[in-house]
């Protein structure tokens, strides 16, 4: 009898990370009905984050009506842990990318707000430490919008405030802290991030994310410009750097703003999950022959704090195998073989457009599973 264990990220708009679990399990118990299989299943501080911490702790979850990115109202979920304590907010169901159309989307003018307005109803719940999964986000503002929805205000050099959006932090020349809601300095915050970039720079906010949210490359240099001033600001009247932390770049700069505003702690969010879930008590275990974890698309990005390059970097500190199923590889991917993942197998079998691939995700994720234990069994012949 094998011991499997099952640690993957959601296939953001397609599949979540139980449901890969699931499909996974399903086929590997065709081929070997007795074997013992441990689900995990994972997120990095995006997509996924509170399903994945609310589970492994026995919590529940909560709603709240919140300003989305570009001022609609949305209805965005949240959990609070099992102790009854902590609070887990995913950014992105209030700020998030898949909050907007296609055609809407543009980083000059959305906005964190909505994220502020989860944490404000997390400290009415009288939560005393609130994790933050920042990832997924159409944001570029720097948390300056959460920050706002806390009370704090960002003034132009005319004592005015500034309007929802990052393209207008290149204006900011004061930040005024007297209006933040007290209960702030009271809380605990951790923000869970999936990246360490910096806030600024070609690895930046605006930079390496900001296309994927509408950004042209003019949009990009202006945001970048806007954001180096914000840091500029927030160094002169708070004594606080921010420019280059790692992770500050996360979700827009969200990862700075909470760090300058709240000052939450930068944890990589698979560390996070991983510590919740128990799965480093199963891998110690010595008795498991694979892991195979997974994410929409494997790239050079993933060993910067993605799901796959934290259960692979846990797995090898104990010699275990690993595997991980995606969506699709980017050219740059190889890069991953030299972080613990041993073999990539990529879900579409044949070219199809990615409407096409998210549709039939479960027959894909199906199939590739299937691959799988053929060719492990092959390789145990």
């Amino acid at each position: 009898m094998r011991r499997i264990v099952l640690a993957p990220d959601s296939f953001k708009g397609s599949l979540s990370s139980s449901q890969i679990c699931r499909i996974i399990s399903s086929e590997w118990q065709k081929f070997f009905p007795d074997d013992e299989i441990f689900s995990f299943p994972m997120a990095d501080g995006g997509e996924g984050t509170v399903e994945a911490l609310v589970n492994a702790t026995g919590g529940k979850i909560l709603t709240t009506p919140v300003q989305g990115p570009l001022g609609d109202k949305v209805e965005a979920s949240w959990g609070i842990l099992g102790d009854g304590e902590t609070a887990v907010i995913e950014m992105a169901a209030a700020s998030g990318l898949f909050l907007i159309e296609q055609e809407r989307r543009n980083p000059l003018f959305t906005s964190t707000f909505g994220t502020g307005q989860i944490i404000r109803a997390a400290l009415e719940e009288g939560c005393s430490k609130v994790i933050i999964g920042i990832g997924g986000s159409a944001t570029n503002d720097g948390g300056a919008g959460m920050a706002k929805a806390l009370g704090v205000r960002f003034l132009d050099k005319e004592g005015a405030d500034l309007p929802e959006g990052g393209r207008f932090l290149a204006e900011l020349e004061r930040i005024d802290l007297a209006g933040l809601d007290p209960r702030v300095r009271k809380t605990g915050f951790v923000a869970a991030c999936d990246v360490d970039n910096p806030l600024c720079g070609p690895q930046g906010a605006s930079a390496v994310y900001g296309p994927q949210k509408g950004a042209s490359p003019e949009m990009v240099r202006e945001l970048d410009s806007a954001l180096s001033r914000y840091a500029g600001i927030i160094k002169k009247e708070l004594d606080i750097e921010v420019k280059d932390i790692p992770g500050a770049g996360a979700a827009g700069g969200l990862g700075a703003g909470l760090l300058a505003f709240l000052g939450a702690t930068l944890e990589p969010g698979v560390s996070l999950v991983i510590s919740h879930s128990g799965l480093e008590k199963v891998l110690q275990s010595g008795k498991v022959d694979m892991v195979v974890t997974g994410e929409g698309e494997i790239n050079a990005q993933t060993i910067r704090g993605k799901v796959p390059w934290g259960v692979a970097r846990l797995a090898k500190k104990y010699g275990i195998p690993v595997v991980a199923i995606v969506g699709s590889r980017a050219e740059d991917a190889a890069v991953v073989f030299e972080h613990g993942i041993d073999v990539v197998i990529d879900i579409i079998p044949r070219p199809m457009s990615l409407e096409k691939a998210m549709e039939q995700a479960e027959e894909l994720m199906r199939h590739a599973a299937a691959t799988l234990t053929r060719l492990y069994r092959l390789k145990n012949s």
